[in-house]
Formats: C-alpha cells, sequence, structure tokens
C-alpha cells in the first residue's frame, strides 16, 4: 500500500474511537482486494449508532478533519444519490477519501464486504452477518425497455448540430449500458467503465469505436458502433428481441440509417 494511504488509514484507526456516535469503521472498494495504488481513492464506511446518526451527518465536515488534520474540503454525494456520502480531498500530498457515513441499523444493507478495522462489541461485524451484501448488477429487460428511445434522442441531437450532447449521450451508454452488460457477461462486478482497460481490454478496444470526434459524421459512426456494440451484448446475454425484432427498434434503426443521408455526409448517402 502506498505510504500516502497506509498514514491516512493507521492515523483514522487512532481517531475514531474518539469521535462520539462513531462504533465502527470498515474500508471497502480496491482495499478489499488488495489493489491500491498511488492513484487510488480510500472508500471507507463510518458505523454510527442510529441516535447520533443525524447529527454526525450534519457535521461530517468536522468529522472528516478529527480523522486526518490534513482535510482540505469535502462536498456530500446527492450527484450519485448518496447524501450519506463525503467527498474528501486530503493533503498535501493530495489524496481522494470517500467517507460513507451509516446508521448502524442500516450498516448491513451494502453492495460488498469491507474490510472491518475498527468496531464496538462487534456491532459492525453482527450488522453484515444480518444479510449478505447485493451488488447492482446490470439489468438487460431495464436496458432494452430504454435503448432504442435514448438512440433516438441521439440521432436528433446529431440531426440538430448538438455535438457535445451527443457525446454526453455516447458516454452514458458506456457507464450505464454498454460496459455493465459486458461486465456482466465476463461474471465481473463492476461500476461504469471504471478499470476495463485492464479487466476487459479487448472490450474496451471496441468500445474506442463509440468515441466520437467533435463533428456529426464522427458522432454518426460512433451512434452506429454503440449499437451494433448493444446488439451483439444483447444476443450473448440471450435476451432482448432474439426472435423478431421490437417496432420500436425497427424504427429507430430506419431513423439511424436515414441520419447519413439527411446530414448529406460524404459518400454516406449524400
Amino acid at each position: 500500500m502506498p505510504a500516502r494511504h497506509r498514514a491516512f488509514l493507521e492515523r483514522a484507526v487512532e481517531a475514531v474511537p474518539g469521535v462520539d456516535g462513531l462504533v465502527g469503521l470498515a474500508a471497502g472498494g480496491s482495499f478489499i482486494a488488495g489493489e491500491i495504488d498511488e492513484f487510488s481513492d480510500l472508500d471507507l464506511v463510518l458505523a454510527v449508532e442510529p441516535a447520533a446518526w443525524p447529527e454526525i451527518l450534519d457535521r461530517g465536515q468536522a468529522v472528516a478533519a478529527e480523522l486526518d488534520p490534513s482535510f482540505l474540503a469535502g462536498f456530500t454525494g446527492e450527484h450519485v444519490g448518496e447524501p450519506r456520502l463525503l467527498v474528501c480531498l486530503y493533503g498535501p500530498p493530495l489524496l481522494h477519501v470517500d467517507l460513507k457515513f451509516v446508521s448502524l441499523d442500516d450498516a448491513h444493507e451494502r453492495i460488498e464486504d469491507p474490510v472491518i478495522l475498527w468496531e464496538v462489541d462487534g456491532c459492525l461485524s453482527a450488522a453484515f452477518a444480518r444479510a449478505a451484501p447485493r451488488y447492482p448488477a446490470a439489468d438487460p429487460g431495464w436496458i432494452e425497455d430504454r435503448f432504442w428511445i435514448w438512440a433516438h434522442y441521439v440521432a436528433d441531437k446529431i440531426e440538430r448540430g448538438e455535438i457535445f450532447e451527443a457525446l454526453d449521450g455516447l458516454g452514458f451508454w458506456r457507464a450505464v449500458v454498454l460496459a455493465p452488460l459486458a461486465f456482466r457477461r465476463a461474471g465481473v462486478a463492476a461500476t461504469g467503465v471504471r478499470r476495463i482497460e485492464d479487466r476487459l481490454p479487448a472490450f474496451a478496444t471496441d468500445l474506442e469505436r463509440t468515441v466520437g470526434g467533435v463533428d456529426a459524421a464522427a458522432c454518426v459512426a460512433a451512434l452506429e458502433a454503440a449499437i451494433e456494440l448493444y446488439t451483439e451484448l444483447r444476443a450473448a446475454d440471450g435476451t432482448g428481441s432474439a426472435v423478431e425484432m421490437s417496432v420500436v427498434e425497427r424504427e429507430v434503426r430506419a431513423y439511424v440509417a436515414g441520419l447519413p443521408g439527411r446530414l448529406q455526409l460524404p459518400g454516406r448517402g449524400a
């Protein structure tokens, strides 16, 4: 483990027993797999007595500073739908640390089994024993219900000339559709496109074709590649309209196929 990460954890383990209301500290993410490198974040779970949880949440930044005096700044995780999360930066040297404040009553609801670094009277171990972790896997049916509507949306953005909006849509697909389905096929739990270059290098190469340039022609090619890749992943999963193409898929495919002509792209149906 890099020295900066180790030093932070040592200080946190020393400090957390002195913070009123905290009853456990655990480390998740790359710590579990022993994959921490100099660029890794630290993902920490702070278990809180239920009665103290609202107050601890309100003073999260003060708690963050108590764990390590090098605390620089932090913000809560509403942007990822997790207000219990405090995204922190410590330093120098700079270190990104995610602190998740969890009431002991809810600690059993988790996506992984973090490594317990400190706890009061085995309370966190007991909470984890109440239920197994459940990692949110890609749901092919949920994706199929949305994919073709998303495809039409991206096509319209390209045709209108909103290229950056189209590029955002393609990036969203990589994180929410294509990478999760590829990881599902490989039997690997993952979040978005994180570490896909190392874990699925061949698929990462395929994914390059979905990264459009800042012009309509490149975005059309990326959209077509994304649809092709999705179709392959769907077929490999054995879900979706394998027997008969749905009406919405047929209509959207035809709409996308007409994009080059409508845009009068050179050599593409102009």
